[in-house]
């Protein structure tokens, strides 16, 4: 049985508007807990567009917008330990092109970045399909 005592931070450097952050740092740990990790920390730090550039320049060598950022910290896969990098700002634009509401939009990428830290990938079409539908099951339950 897998037992979270772990910290689920929200780390606001980009202001926006929500209202259910205690509700969704609950669901993030009952999917590490559904997906059977045990986690220390995982730390969102919800930043803006660019702010996130900057880190995806200095850390990948990447020169593009991204919604999401995740660093795994773990010093082993038995305690889990995150930092996830997430623009507001794209998670907003996001919303809009997908149709979504911003609430929904949020949830699906913070939960987004404990998928990953939890292993799942998303760099090929069966990874992404794997992906999204784990992230589709999180989001049926946070509503």
């Amino acid at each position: 049985m897998v037992r979270n005592k772990g910290l689920v931070r929200f780390h606001i450097l980009e202001p926006f508007a929500f209202n259910e952050k205690k509700k969704l740092k609950a669901a993030v740990a009952g999917l590490m807990k559904d997906e059977g990790k045990s986690f220390v920390s995982l730390d969102y730090i919800f930043c803006s567009d660019e702010y996130l550039l900057e880190i995806n320049q200095n850390f990948l060598n990447h020169d593009d917008l991204t919604d999401i950022i995740t660093f795994d910290l773990s010093d082993n896969k038995e305690k889990l330990k995150g930092e996830i990098y997430i623009s507001v700002e794209r998670v907003l634009d996001n919303s809009l092109l997908f149709n979504s509401t911003f609430r929904d939009e949020l949830a699906r990428v913070v939960f987004h970045g404990a998928l990953h830290l939890c292993g799942y990938k998303d760099k090929s079409k069966k990874e992404l399909v794997e992906i999204r539908e784990k992230e589709d099951y999180y989001l049926g339950k946070f509503a």
